[in-house]
């Protein structure tokens, strides 16, 4: 059992996300500060998978969206959905 999953971002396609954030971006200091966290260590105890019912949202990619929300000062979940949207 596993994570819900999107598209990689390194998979070929039209287009490529690397290639639309640009260097400096913050959302790439976000990524590869969540990646290293050891969530179960910090106490993120809902960080396993069960076997019944819809899998969840990996909980990097959750707080990865909570950081980016915080840094761009959006409060609401309908102006983040909207965000991950945007291009």
């Amino acid at each position: 059992m596993s994570y819900k999953q999107g598209i990689a971002r390194e998979q070929m396609s039209m287009f490529s996300l690397d290639c639309v954030i640009t260097n400096n971006n913050a959302v790439r200091l976000i990524d590869l500060f969540v990646e290293q966290l050891d969530l179960a260590v910090l106490g993120f105890t809902k960080t396993t998978v069960k076997k019944e019912g819809c899998p969840p949202y990996n909980a990097k990619d959750m707080l990865k969206l909570y950081y980016y929300g915080y840094l761009n000062r959006i409060r609401s979940s309908r102006k983040l959905e909207a965000e991950c949207t945007r291009t």
